[in-house]
């Protein structure tokens, strides 16, 4: 991409994305107001514009950068604060270079004949034909339904422009793709709704809105052409067609991707943006370390409720995992090196022996580095961690005035140990309520370091992980997770945070009567995903909008 063209885009696109987005939740609100048609708005996130951009236009087109910022947290998931966010003029102008770089790969002459559907009849003028022709079909993957034909003449106008200014019909066609690829209707998952005529107080989607919500749900990427297909031919709107997409999805690989995209939310993953754990008392925990372990937590997800289609409960306690040499370093375990073509394989399979305390998701490196401080393990942040994203119940803030200089003085030698510390708090009535809920769990964990090494004294004394779960006492983690596994509350919380993460809302009344009565289901069958997501995906309630949800994004 030429200095012209840069600048030719940039001072076009930039001016008319921010001021469309400036006047977008008031046009929404008038819009919903005057009409029976709604939109609302969905972010994606950097991974769906990445697997979008890879699904759309082949593996070859890189995306070389980030334009999308950590989301916003809400109900315990950035998917529903996503429905919320708008755009920066810093973010817009970061998607726009993006989209110069991306734009510019695409119209490459070697990608040419595979990307574009035509070829001009002279590549230094105006054809209208052919570029009518790329828009229409490359906005239908983009904008995940059908260009209206205003918007073809839109595009197709930018196209004209470029191409009469530069002389080149490709830069013309960059100019269009940049300007499909910096809409609100590629950045953000446009969903088109109506009245619901059968159930009065919500909006039913229609049938490309369904296939954008199905495919980002199961697969975290744009709708696929069979999916579009599907849309086109009203196949969505009745029970068998929607059906018969739901297993079609289910039986690929890719529901991985999904699997994957949603554990990383539930898990809140996008904490590791700003983990900080000090590498000079921490020095195993390296920025590899860090990324391994979280590709460990997800590869023993995938493998247990995927592969083995396990209960989910017992990712909580399994012995079974996968490890890289580093990992098995900060765990202090041996594994067997393997090599394969010549070259070391980094991943292995691994099972703990039993009864040890590593077993189980609370004890890999990724939860408990998450929830620690830079220099210090935090019974408190892991604690509130089990609560608010493996139970769904929320714990308030500290008070304004609570004095931390006892629980952050780890020097102190009367006070030796992280549960000597936190004694004040759990004495203190202010602070005793939130602090009963949240230290027994975390003080269990407190063998684990900041970095997640296994540890068995604090200071040269003796750490007590010995607590209380809902009138059961246990004396370490493992006896925790077992009464943990028997808790209800662990297995609704899943069933009602999948179902949030696939609407970016939350239920109403009716549909929290279904998540209960799917839950109880779920619990005497077998917590099994796969079953899960498809009585989501199939729930014609999945395909609604509250009449109430707010139109703003």
């Amino acid at each position: 991409m030429n200095f012209k063209m840069s600048r030719y885009v940039g001072l076009g696109f930039t001016y008319s994305l921010l001021t469309l987005l400036t006047v977008l939740p008031d046009s929404l609100a008038a819009q919903s107001s005057v009409q029976e048609e709604r939109l609302t708005f969905v972010r994606l996130t950097a991974e769906q514009y990445r697997n979008a951009i890879r699904d759309i236009f082949g593996e070859s087109i890189e995306v070389r950068g980030d334009a999308v910022s950590a989301g916003v947290r809400e109900a315990g998931l950035t998917a529903l604060g996503d429905r919320r966010l708008t755009l920066s003029s810093s973010e817009v102008e970061s998607f726009e270079v993006l989209a110069l770089d991306i734009a510019s790969q695409v119209l490459e002459p070697s990608r040419r004949t595979t990307l574009i559907p035509c070829e001009p009849d002279d590549q230094n003028s105006v054809d209208n034909e052919c570029a009518s022709e790329f828009i229409s079909s490359v906005g239908l993957h983009l904008f995940r339904r059908p260009l209206a034909q205003d918007e073809i003449e839109g595009f197709k106008s930018m196209a004209s422009a470029a191409t009469n200014s530069l002389g080149s019909f490709y830069v013309g066609l960059q100019a269009a793709l940049v300007g499909m690829m910096v809409s609100p209707d590629f950045l953000f998952r446009t969903e088109r709704s109506s009245p619901n005529l059968e159930a009065p107080g919500l909006r039913q989607l229609d049938a490309w809105s369904i296939a954008s919500r199905l495919s980002f749900f199961l697969w975290n990427t744009t709708p696929s052409v069979s999916l579009l297909e599907a849309a086109e031919s009203g196949e969505l709107l009745f029970e068998e067609g929607l059906n018969k997409q739901v297993d079609r999805m289910m039986s690929s690989p890719r529901v991985e991707d999904g699997l994957r995209a949603f554990f990383s939310d539930m898990l809140a993953f996008d904490r590791f943006n700003t983990l900080d754990i000090d590498p000079t008392l921490y020095p195993k925990f390296t920025k590899s370390v860090e990324d391994e372990a979280r590709e460990q937590t997800l590869r023993t997800i995938a493998y247990h409720l995927i592969d083995q289609e396990s209960d989910y409960r017992d990712i909580f306690d399994s012995r079974k995992t996968f490890l890289t040499p580093a990992l098995a370093a900060l765990y202090g375990v041996p594994i067997p090196i393997r090599q394969e073509m010549g070259g070391r394989v980094p991943w292995v399979p691994y099972e703990f022996p039993d009864g040890h305390v590593r077993a189980g998701l609370l004890g890999q490196a990724t939860f408990l580095s998450l929830f620690s401080h830079p220099g210090a393990s935090s019974p408190t942040l892991r604690g509130k961690a089990v609560r608010e994203h493996l139970l769904c119940q929320t714990i308030p803030p500290p008070p304004g005035d609570v004095d931390f200089s006892l629980v952050r003085d780890t020097d102190n030698p009367e006070f030796r140990t992280a549960r000597d510390r936190l004694s004040e708090h759990r004495n203190n009535p202010t602070c005793a309520g939130c602090h009963t809920l949240m230290d027994p769990i975390g003080l269990a964990l407190e063998v684990f370091d900041a970095s997640g090494v296994y540890r068995t004294t604090e200071n040269g004394a003796l750490i007590n992980t010995s607590g209380e779960w809902l009138g059961k006492a246990y004396k370490d983690v493992r006896e925790l997770t077992t009464l943990l596994k028997e808790d209800p509350t662990l297995t609704s919380c899943l069933v009602q945070r999948a179902y949030n993460y696939g609407t970016a809302r939350v239920p109403t009344a009716a549909e929290v009567q279904w998540l209960n009565v799917t839950h109880s289901q779920l619990r005497s069958e077998g917590v099994n995903w796969r079953n899960l997501i498809q009585r989501i995906s199939k729930n014609p309630d999945f395909y609604t909008v509250p009449e109430n949800l707010p139109v703003e994004n």
